[in-house]
């Protein structure tokens, strides 16, 4: 029997095959194992363990490894290594967190759990005492079931809670991630507060992670049970897939709090799925929203870019500020998105993000995001490690997928400062190669001081075009006022379709003379206008793609891991030869260059994953939503969806969540036309 991969499936996790033997064995009149196996309850625990009053942070190796043979000792101790030698134990890194895998497959004859001696031929003790001889902690893992969630199926806790607490306790364990694969479907409340009683009665301080994968809301009520919890499914190296945990983890801020954490799942941070700009947009939504930073990375693979990331304290110092503050939203119209965060000095952390695939203009205001009113303000950028002061607007041009991470104050020191300016650009960045774009740059003081003696220059491609066509320099800016320069830039004619780095530089000085130089980068996109007449858009060039899981498939359904492991179109029993396959959340823009008309398809939930998912359908027209679908359901066959797209130049093909998670969400564009 086949089974297709199931990782975004909340009823199996990780194993499917391991599920579903439990299942049938349930099915079939097993014996569920009782949920304690304590001679004597032991009394249950106040309230909280003192422990993790800051989010955790460290290393875990799923994301990286899974359970390939790479997963062994010489990986455990490499890292702790690392730790001590790269400065990540310096930056805040403590936990070394040993995955699935680690265990053999039964238990001995004393019941007692045994480490693989393939992986971990001096035990599980050893490992532990390297990573106490590097001044760091250790953690592990199980499963809240008979057996952990590798589809080799390995034993898990349910029935063995006391005893093996008490194992990790004598091996030296700091930290245990409790994981929800075959769990017989025991209430998840009573699985976990088991566990929780029986790591305190080993009188060793461990760190309680709760992975239930937010099923059963353990947000409303496992900060009496555990540190932290997943709040989602599991998270891939993917601009979708990172984007849509986050959004699913924002609103759960009033949980979160000093030593009980919302947990959206570890970092993805340089296993090269996302660009850099991504990653940093990673690691700056993670910190904003006050969450374990789980290094998910093979540390000892890792480029200097990734360490950079990793290793940023000013970012590092929002994550773990004493007042425990989850950021919280301000404003999300269009996927521009504020998030502010409140810290323990009074100061105030804004993240502007953006969602979308071209640089956006975010704004709010110091008071928004609920400092005092004052005269001016400090403010710093933690990316750049440069601070400025402003009259109070908080703004800035974020390039695509980027966020800029500012921290500020009412502080009386503001004018010690230069002042913040935003750099700016108005019109499309989508040209045609061998015709003129014509684009506006600005300049703007955002400072109570004034810039002077301020310049911009805007540079391209080698090869390209760029030309001003009015002044390039100003002698003064007071507050608010701008240089705003227009340009002609033109992509060489032959310029292969993609995306091109376009990059505007300002520089300045303060009124004390201190030279300031500011730049923010864009991204052209070199486009070709659609041919006349009806065609296939699976076989037009996207100017982007973002995907829940796995990547966007042409002509096939997602598969959901690795390109190009689709199947055949099909929904309730039809295949179609043409489409495009996704997973929810998904967005996937086309250039239509306002001379196409409309756009047709036959759109549902492909049949590979039986009778799960749940999906909504939109098209959009440069940024208008001019047609969308109800939910859909596997049970439904093929919906015809029809959208005028009468003088857009972008249309957009958005998938959505039907509501009930991103569970085995793929969605098929099936049909899918374009008139021109």
């Amino acid at each position: 029997m086949r089974h297709l991969p199931t990782r975004t499936t909340r009823t199996s996790h990780r194993g499917v095959i391991g599920a579903l033997l439990a299942g049938l064995l349930c099915a079939a009149g097993a014996t569920v194992p009782a949920v304690a196996d304590s001679p004597a309850p032991a009394p249950a625990p106040q309230p909280g363990n003192g422990l993790a009053l800051t989010p955790p942070m460290g290393f875990n190796n799923w994301n990286s490894t899974h359970c390939r043979a790479e997963f062994n000792e010489a990986m455990v101790k490499g890292i702790a290594d690392i730790f001590v030698e790269k400065g990540l134990k310096d930056a805040g890194y403590q936990y070394v967190n040993l995955d699935d895998c680690w265990a053999k497959p039964q238990r001995n004859a004393d019941g007692k759990l045994e480490a693989d001696p393939q992986r971990f031929p001096n035990g599980i003790k050893s490992v532990a005492d390297y990573v106490h001889s590097k001044g760091l902690k250790i953690g592990i893992y199980t499963s809240a079931g008979t057996k952990t969630c590798d589809s080799v199926g390995l034993p898990g806790a349910l029935g063995h809670e006391y005893s093996d607490a008490q194992q990790f306790a004598d091996w030296g364990i700091d930290y245990l991630k409790y994981d929800n694969c075959n769990n017989q479907g025991v209430d998840a409340k009573q699985r976990y507060t088991t566990m929780r009683d029986a790591l305190a009665a080993t009188g060793r301080p461990i760190v309680y992670s709760i992975c239930e994968w937010g099923e059963n809301k353990p947000w409303e009520w496992a900060g009496e049970i555990g540190n932290l919890w997943r709040t989602t499914g599991d998270i891939n190296d993917s601009w979708g897939s990172m984007l849509s945990i986050m959004k699913q983890n924002l609103p759960l801020a009033a949980a979160a709090g000093p030593g009980h954490w919302n947990d959206p799942d570890m970092l993805e941070v340089g296993n090269g799925g996302m660009t850099d700009t991504e990653y940093r947009t990673h690691f700056s939504m993670w910190s904003v929203m006050a969450a374990p930073l789980l290094i998910g990375s093979d540390l000892r693979k890792a480029g200097p870019e990734t360490f950079e990331i990793l290793s940023n304290h000013e970012v590092i110092a929002v994550d773990q500020d004493p007042l425990g503050k989850q950021g919280t939203v301000l404003s999300s119209t269009g996927g521009r998105w504020v998030v502010t965060k409140e810290m323990q000095d009074g100061s105030r952390v804004v993240a502007l993000f953006n969602e979308t695939g071209s640089a956006q203009h975010i704004s709010t205001t110091a008071e928004a995001a609920g400092l005092p009113k004052a005269t001016a303000y400090t403010m710093r950028d933690l990316w750049e490690h440069t601070t400025y002061n402003t009259a109070g607007s908080v703004s800035a041009t974020v390039p695509a997928h980027g966020t800029v991470l500012l921290r500020i104050a009412a502080d009386r020191k503001w004018a010690a400062h230069p002042p913040a300016v935003e750099l700016g650009l108005n019109g499309s960045l989508l040209v045609e190669a061998g015709r003129t774009a014509a684009l506006t740059t600005t300049v703007t003081d955002l400072g109570r001081t004034p810039a002077t003696k301020v310049s911009a220059a805007l540079t391209g491609p080698s090869g390209w075009q760029v030309k001003a066509a009015s002044p390039t320099g100003s002698p003064a800016l007071p507050t608010g006022r701008a240089l705003t320069t227009r340009w002609q830039v033109t992509a060489p004619a032959g310029t292969a379709t993609g995306t091109y780095d376009l990059t505007l530089t300002a520089q300045y000085r303060s009124p004390a003379g201190t030279r300031v130089r500011s730049t923010v980068p864009f991204q052209a996109h070199v486009v070709v206008a659609p041919p006349a007449g009806a065609g296939y858009l699976s076989d037009l060039p996207q100017l982007s793609a973002a995907n829940g899981w796995g990547p966007v498939e042409k002509d096939t359904s997602n598969g959901e891991s690795k390109a190009g492991d689709g199947n055949p179109l099909t929904i309730g029993g039809t295949v179609f030869a043409k489409g495009l396959g996704v997973h929810a959340d998904s967005a996937v823009e086309f250039y239509t260059g306002k001379a196409c008309s409309a756009v047709t398809a036959q759109v549902g939930v492909d049949d590979e994953k039986g009778a799960k998912g749940t999906v909504a359908f939109e098209v959009w027209a440069d940024g208008t939503k001019v047609a969308s679908t109800g939910v859909l359901t596997n049970a439904m066959p093929a919906q015809p969806l029809f959208a005028d797209v009468s003088g857009a130049q972008v249309v957009r093909l958005v998938v959505t969540d039907g509501g009930d998670g991103v569970d085995s969400d793929h969605a098929d564009w099936a049909d899918l036309r374009i008139t021109c």
